[in-house]
């Protein structure tokens, strides 16, 4: 693996760095594997099918100068500042759930050779000493997967539990009842300085450098405009009513769970006639594949399981990591016992 050395940057935003990843796993294919490492001013980074206004505090992030971004990979909502060490690393193959693994494997091991106690859990932590200082994320281009995380140093702790508003099921389903109570600093389990950690995992994942070539950093800040873009940031959807929807014949339907190694799931349905015209996806877990794909399979079916598990295969993990069709189908039926949220 080799390390991608960036120019002395000022002021970069997160906007810049996430272009940075999407630009070189886009046009850096002769280098197999890619790994860098960069920090920001506070900062919220949310993924890809989050809702933002249901996952951060936005009155609080205006107030105290925190900016947002939405990032391309799934996964909830992280707190950056100058205290943490963003992680990014590219690699070359499609298969993106062996990538992952990859990636958290070597991670662990580089943080045990600099002495510090580390071990993978769940989907996408990494713990010392049972609190997490390590969240991943991921996604998949042609050819190419982009994994990318953090590690938590020395963060304002007040910030990062003042700017994330994730729901009690998320919590509860950790065992704890806040952010905070979740997550540990690096600068409580090692004597070695933030500085030290990121030349340390450098110098231990990489055998040599590629450096960005001022042509690279005119592409990038073209590509970070995207990123920037508020429709992109605040999700906002192109939602075209149907000629039947619009004759009020059409409903809206919302199915949302948690989910063992899915993540939070919500789908938002809308019904013509009582068949799904179309769903879109909301949540914090991980996709895998196309979910127009999944969307295809679903559409003219009722809101019955064996209708739904008459056009589903079993395993649904090529589209969302984790996914079955049987916990899928539950979920859209409305079987966890709890009465869905619907309008007209």
């Amino acid at each position: 693996m080799y390390h991608l050395s960036l120019p002395p940057l000022t002021d970069r935003r997160v906007s810049f760095y996430l272009a940075t990843e999407e630009y070189v796993a886009r046009e850096k294919r002769n280098e197999q594997e890619l790994f860098f490492t960069w920090q920001v001013k506070p900062s919220v980074i949310f993924g890809r099918h989050q809702d933002i206004r249901r996952e951060v505090n936005l009155d609080y992030c205006r107030k105290n100068v925190v900016e947002t971004f939405r990032r391309k990979s799934g996964g909830g909502c992280v707190y950056a500042d100058l205290g943490n060490l963003m992680l990014a690393y590219i690699a070359t193959g499609d298969n993106i759930q062996f990538v992952y693994h990859q990636y958290t494997t070597m991670m662990v091991g580089a943080l045990r050779h600099l002495g510090i106690d580390a071990s993978a859990t769940g989907r996408n932590d990494i713990l010392v000493d049972g609190g997490k200082v390590s969240g991943t994320a991921f996604y998949q281009l042609p050819g190419r997967a982009i994994v990318h995380g953090t590690l938590l140093y020395d963060t304002d702790m007040r910030h990062m539990s003042n700017c994330l508003t994730p729901d009690n099921e998320k919590l509860s389903s950790k065992g704890v009842r806040s952010v905070s109570q979740r997550i540990t600093l690096l600068k409580e389990h090692t004597t070695l300085t933030l500085d030290e950690i990121r030349d340390g995992l450098t110098g231990f994942l990489c055998r040599g450098t590629v450096a960005l070539q001022p042509d690279d950093l005119s592409r990038i800040e073209a590509l970070e405009r995207q990123y920037l873009s508020e429709a992109f940031i605040m999700g906002r959807k192109n939602e075209e009513k149907s000629s039947a929807r619009a004759k009020g014949q059409s409903q809206e339907v919302v199915r949302r769970r948690r989910m063992e190694g899915v993540g939070t799931l919500e789908a938002r349905i809308t019904l013509t006639n009582g068949r799904i015209d179309d769903i879109q996806w909301e949540g914090d877990f991980f996709q895998t594949g196309d979910l127009k794909e999944l969307n295809r399979r679903l559409t003219g079916a009722s809101l019955t399981r064996g209708d739904l598990l008459s056009r589903l295969p079993d395993d649904l993990s090529h589209i969302i990591a984790g996914l079955k069709a049987e916990t899928l189908a539950g979920m859209m039926e409305g079987s966890n016992g709890e009465e869905p949220d619907s309008h007209s």
